[in-house]
């Protein structure tokens, strides 16, 4: 655990509520000169805290669907694992590769086009690797909420005043061409990627840039800049508790009733497995524990169980990759 100042702290809100403004803005929101910003920026990249600067994109916006699946091991070692892993995470459909802990191992999210392309991934993996995977379940994204990472100013936070952005299996889908899908590739995994930088790459000017980036927001494809922290780092665990619910009816009062959790960072919702899936920053399983028995105790006609996972790592994260 590396100890970080509150000033530390804000900077790092800010910079996941909107990765992309200035940092001449955070020093305003923060108080401090945009020179120290950048300073303490640079500081929290070297010491591992901040990873990247990532864009949050709406890919069903541009006619994909994504798919989880999440994989439990069996007859493994830790190179075969590493080789699993890598295949994922080196795989151009994949969004997101995560070891967990829990009922499963592995957590991977898929970017398809249709199902077909899909099930000729699952076929593909199951040769490769279906020996080494005692269950496996696979799901499809309805939608996600992300709550802004409130835990981080402690108790100096307004509750009615969550930042989110939301991604949802529905809406219009919008057509793009190639320049809007190479713009998004480039500041996928790079949101602070300056605009004269992305013109450059593209060999267009700076204006054009800018006015796609704008559409693109408007649109809705681009949902938010956001920054990947390494919270383990600040002494926190990536913790995801799953509800299973006899009474679905009630679905909406338990995330008004947790939304406001400073801990919460996402409530996300697929097919099949769990009826609610919620994702917390916390300390300790205890707190875990805690809270989920908070929510049953005041719910305890609406859920039938919960399980949890703990994210003990992210191997790829990213909203838009090599498609």
């Amino acid at each position: 655990m590396i100890k970080v100042d509150m000033k530390d702290r804000k900077i790092l809100y800010q910079l996941d509520l909107n990765s992309r403004q200035p940092f001449s803005q955070i020093g305003k929101k923060v108080g401090l000169p945009k020179n120290v910003v950048l300073n303490r920026i640079n500081r929290l990249k070297e010491i591992g805290i901040i990873k990247n600067f990532y864009t949050v994109i709406d890919v069903y916006k541009l006619g994909f669907i994504m798919m989880r699946i999440h994989y439990k091991y069996q007859y493994t070692t830790p190179e075969i694992e590493k080789k699993i892993i890598d295949n994922f995470a080196n795989h151009k459909n994949s969004t997101l590769v995560a070891s967990t802990r829990g009922m499963f191992n592995l957590k991977v999210v898929q970017i398809i086009k249709d199902i077909n392309d899909f099930y000729s991934l699952w076929q593909e993996t199951q040769k490769k690797y279906g020996y080494y995977f005692e269950n496996k379940s696979s799901s499809l994204f309805i939608n996600e909420i992300y709550y802004a990472p409130s835990y981080l100013l402690l108790d100096d936070y307004d509750q009615e005043k969550r930042e989110k952005i939301s991604l949802r299996a529905k809406g219009k889908q919008v057509e793009i061409d190639d320049i809007d899908y190479k713009t998004l590739r480039l500041i996928s995994s790079n949101a602070r990627m300056r605009t004269t930088d992305i013109a450059e790459k593209l060999a267009i000017n700076t204006n054009t840039v800018r006015n796609r980036l704008k559409n693109l927001r408007k649109l809705g494809v681009i949902q938010g800049f956001r920054t990947d922290i390494n919270v383990s780092k600040l002494g926190y665990h990536i913790f995801r508790g799953n509800f299973f619910l006899k009474d679905y009816t009630q679905r909406d009062k338990i995330i008004s009733y947790i939304k406001n959790n400073p801990n919460l960072v996402f409530i996300d919702t697929y097919t099949g497995d769990a009826d609610l899936e919620i994702e917390f920053h916390l300390e300790s399983m205890s707190q875990l524990y805690q809270i989920m028995q908070d929510i049953m105790e005041k719910f305890p006609n609406a859920i039938s169980h919960y399980k949890h996972l703990n994210i003990i790592e992210y191997h790829k994260f990213l909203y838009m990759p090599g498609l």
